[in-house]
């Protein structure tokens, strides 16, 4: 039940928090991230590592670790392993060697997070590394400020090298970063349908009201669904492998994949 190219939602919680940690369970989000991580001070580390002994869930739950190689990723490794979660997020992943002791200490499947130039660049390289990876991601905020970079557009490149790399590498298609101006929901739809379009299956949220709007755009749509099904429908009354179906739409071995990858990822979010 790891979630991982199945949920639409991904809901970072902060793990000193047990009360949001307990709402985000019982909330809309599809899978839950209890964050170790960013969110959480230095000080309240020891709690989130307790909390997260605590915890139960019926569905996908992850979390985010500090970084593999200090004290705060040393001490959680020694958690991590012994709980039934079902994933854990790695950030600031470059090293594939880091990842691979990683995975062969936890046992667990891996969702790295690249926020680095060197971590995009090394993407392929990362996801190949070890069958416990099973997702790659970006961490915008840290990459834009890894390449001096100001203007949103200029991550649009990074974004594809994440679907390429994931495609290439056998994994699903990638959930996209966070959006994290949090009262903007017309920026944020606009945006998760833009990723959609681009190859991204969910994404990361950082608050409860930002998941209806990342459903609906990783949803399909009535008419999209019946599209999808009387196009496969046309295939059995044709014997061409590449043809026009009756509604004039060409049909071959690609648009028929599409089609059924549609209404499989439809079907699975439901």
């Amino acid at each position: 039940m790891s979630g991982y190219g199945i949920a639409r939602s991904w809901l970072y919680v902060p793990g000193h928090r047990p009360d949001l940690v307990a709402k985000a369970l019982d909330g809309e989000a599809e899978a839950v991230v209890v964050d170790l991580e960013d969110a959480v001070p230095a000080g309240s580390k020891a709690l989130a590592r307790e909390t997260l002994a605590r915890l139960s869930s019926t569905k996908p739950l992850w979390v985010r670790m500090n970084l593999p190689d200090d004290e705060a990723g040393r001490l959680d490794l020694d958690v991590l392993a012994g709980l039934p979660i079902d994933g854990v997020r790695v950030p600031k992943a470059t090293d594939p060697a880091v990842v691979k002791d990683l995975a062969q200490a936890l046992g667990k499947p891996l969702h790295l997070l690249l926020e680095s130039a060197l971590g995009v660049e090394r993407a392929f390289e990362l996801a190949r590394v070890h069958e416990l990876v099973v997702g790659l991601s970006l961490g915008e905020a840290d990459l834009a400020a890894d390449l001096r970079v100001r203007d949103r557009a200029a991550l649009e490149w990074a974004r594809q090298r994440v679907v390429v790399a994931s495609r290439a590498a056998g994994l699903a298609s990638p959930v996209a970063p966070v959006w994290t101006d949090v009262a903007d929901l017309t920026g944020l739809a606009a945006d998760t349908a833009a990723a959609r379009d681009r190859g991204f299956h969910g994404r990361s949220v950082i608050h409860p009201r930002q998941v209806p709007v990342v459903h609906r755009a990783f949803t399909a749509t009535p008419d999209e669904l019946a599209r999808a099904r009387a196009l496969l429908a046309s295939l059995e009354d044709s014997t061409e492998t590449a043809f026009l179906d009756a509604d004039g739409r060409f049909v071959d071995p690609a648009v028929v994949a599409g089609a059924r990858a549609l209404l499989a990822q439809n079907e699975e979010t439901r």
